[in-house]
């Protein structure tokens, strides 16, 4: 990733961790490939800013890039000497150091254009390659490994870091394509795979939760399920279907080791097949105290 990640995020160099992370989700939810599709200019803004949060996200890298020690690729950056290139020592011969300057731009010069690419200069470095991979809603929250496929023939082990976001990219050094100055690295981006019970709402976590008419009317406690376990619920009495209930820290990671929250939706539900005496209740109820969902006396 060429340029600066700051600018590509947005945030100042003394945004806060929690900054950086809110801009990169709401640029990356804007920019993602599943609400582009065929954009390539979205895709290509995509995958850079999920390399300026692989980088700004990690609290090392990070300080590496602001010290100098590494750039926005993430690759460790070659100093030169310091100091007065002519100073004399001793009133003898000369010794001569540098201080940022580019070595290979000069040498590259003085060789011939072309540097690593047969021109003289520098071997160059291979090129990176790049893979997306889906994981699941566990995985994410709890860490796992997966196996990639490569389109030349190699396969890869990747570990996925607990805590893992949805379009994060993972770095390994050195799995890229070869080339005279060792190999490049393989950019992983991660997909969060559906899930076939939570629904995402940003870095919130929804589903339905059904509840029986006696709990409904009464209140009281269910087992509800959840990305760690199932848990017990309170349902206060009186609910209705469409009532939310909240469970903070128990939805989709959102770095740091931050979690958003998990919505369980109430759904009132009748038992299953026909119940006489529950139909009796309800003709009584229907005639001596009739009344129209949604409507207010």
């Amino acid at each position: 990733m060429a340029g600066d990640p700051y600018g590509e995020l947005g945030v100042s160099r003394t945004a806060s961790a929690d900054e950086i992370r809110k801009a990169f989700r709401k640029l990356a939810k804007k920019h993602h490939p599943d609400a582009n599709p065929g954009n390539k200019a979205s895709e290509e803004t995509f995958k850079r800013l999920s390399a300026a949060f692989d980088l700004l996200g990690d609290p090392e890298k990070r300080r590496k890039f602001d010290a100098g020690e590494i750039d926005a690729d993430g690759r460790e950056i070659m100093r030169g000497f310091s100091g007065d290139p002519f100073r004399q020592q001793g009133g003898g011969f000369h010794s001569a150091e540098f201080d940022n300057i580019d070595l290979s731009e000069i040498l590259g010069e003085m060789l011939g254009r072309g540097g690593g690419r047969g021109g003289g200069g520098f071997p160059s470095k291979g090129s990176d390659v790049r893979a997306r991979v889906e994981i699941s809603l566990e995985d994410a929250i709890r860490g796992g490994k997966t196996r990639i496929a490569f389109s030349d023939g190699r396969t890869l082990d990747v570990t996925i870091p607990k805590g893992a976001m949805d379009g994060q990219v993972l770095r390994l050094k050195g799995q890229g394509g070869p080339g005279r100055a060792g190999h490049g690295d393989a950019l992983i981006e991660l997909a969060l795979r559906p899930h076939p019970l939570f629904r995402r709402d940003g870095d919130t976590l929804v589903f339905d939760l059904p509840v029986s008419v006696p709990d409904a009317v009464l209140g009281g406690k269910v087992q509800a399920p959840t990305p760690d376990g199932a848990v017990a619920l309170s349902i206060p009495k009186g609910s209705n279907s469409g009532a939310t209930l909240r469970l903070k820290g128990k939805g989709l990671p959102v770095g740091q080791g931050a979690r958003g929250d998990l919505l369980a939706r109430i759904i009132v539900a009748l038992p299953d097949g026909p119940d006489p005496a529950l139909e009796r209740f309800a003709e009584e109820w229907r005639r001596d105290r009739p009344y129209t969902p949604g409507r207010r006396s």
